[in-house]
């Protein structure tokens, strides 16, 4: 079947998913808001600045028009950063039609308001269907064709399915799951851990190390998608510790590798500028603390990383922090909701 497609953010995944889509023969509109970009990549047929050395076939428009973009388009991808969804959405609404589905492949959760993205989404376009799609997908590997799986998100099976046949290839493999706040929360707080594991490389520590943040990491993602009202299944999944993995342990990770110049002592400003793209972890850490806070849900790395980023914690003091802290058996919260006697 043949799609027309508007991808809104010119990123690496902006600019990956593009070029996905239209090898499958979908004629693609992309919008990025810096008019001489457009120029540059319509010329060149590289997004130089995000993607380079990946060739963007003829199929792909790349216009800083936003209303052609959205017109007459079956699908929608959401891909600019999630601190800026709020801001494109209010220019998009009155051009995003009841029947178009938008696609959400940003991973963040507000920082004033705690919303994740599909609640932005339901609050300033409720016309609109909606869908994520999220897992561990580096933009640097699907652009080139690495093979790769993701997960399809939504509260409508027709809508996860419609993004499951759009986007499947040979090559990107595309499950489908109805827990939007397992898979949302799964992709925006992999973000948070990963900035951990990226400290702890920084400051010269090693695979155990990772491990351990990575491993307990993901319990404290699982404990507050619980009381938020996800499936703690979820987080065993592409979208939960897929993507925690992917995101802790490669150098095409932007929080990792922020992460890692906060460890060795540089600022979070200095960090930014170094990486020179979007870090969605650092905002979200905020977002993260205040829920784990209004939630009261119990995640120690959370807060470490908080104090650190937000607070001018020593890093190294929190290290000390996290495994001095009150004894604890493993699997606490099934002890304690078993009854087990032991």
């Amino acid at each position: 079947m043949f799609y027309n497609i508007g991808v809104v953010g010119g990123g690496s995944w902006g600019t990956a998913l593009a070029i996905l889509l239209s090898k499958k023969g979908y004629n693609i509109d992309l919008w990025i808001r810096n008019e001489e970009q457009c120029k540059e990549i319509n010329n060149s047929r590289e997004n130089i600045k995000y993607l380079p050395g990946v060739v963007i076939p003829n199929n792909v428009f790349v216009t800083s028009n936003l209303v052609q973009v959205l017109d007459n388009k079956d699908l929608i991808v959401l891909a600019v950063p999630s601190y800026a969804v709020r801001e494109t959405l209010i220019s998009a609404k009155e051009h995003i039609k009841k029947d178009q589905i938008v696609v959400n492949v940003a991973k963040g959760i507000e920082n004033d308001t705690l919303l994740r993205v599909s609640q932005i989404v339901h609050e300033i376009i409720p016309q609109g269907k909606y869908g994520i799609l999220s897992g561990p997908s580096h933009a640097e590997e699907v652009a080139r064709d690495v093979p790769t799986t993701v997960v399809a998100a939504s509260e409508e099976k027709k809508v996860a399915r419609y993004i499951q046949d759009v986007f499947m290839t040979p090559k990107f493999r595309v499950y489908t799951n109805p827990d939007v706040i397992g898979v949302e929360l799964g992709g925006s707080l992999k973000n948070v851990i990963a900035l951990g594991a990226g400290i702890s490389d920084g400051l010269g520590y090693g695979d155990n190390t990772k491990a351990a943040l990575m491993t307990r990491g993901i319990t404290e993602m699982a404990r507050l998608g619980e009381k938020m009202g996800a499936n703690k299944l979820t987080f065993t999944g592409l979208s939960g510790f897929g993507d925690l993995i992917v995101t802790c342990t490669s150098m095409h990770s932007r929080n990792r590798r922020a992460g890692i110049l906060i460890g060795e002592g540089k600022s979070i400003d200095e960090a930014i500028k170094a990486i020179g793209m979007a870090v969605e972890g650092i905002k979200t850490t905020k977002s993260a603390y205040q829920l784990s806070q209004k939630y009261n849900s119990s995640m120690p790395i959370v807060k470490e990383i908080y104090e650190v980023l937000y607070e001018g914690k020593d890093v190294k003091n929190s290290v000390i922090n996290l495994m001095l802290r009150d004894k604890k058996h493993e699997m606490e919260d099934i002890v304690q909701e078993q009854n087990y006697e032991w």
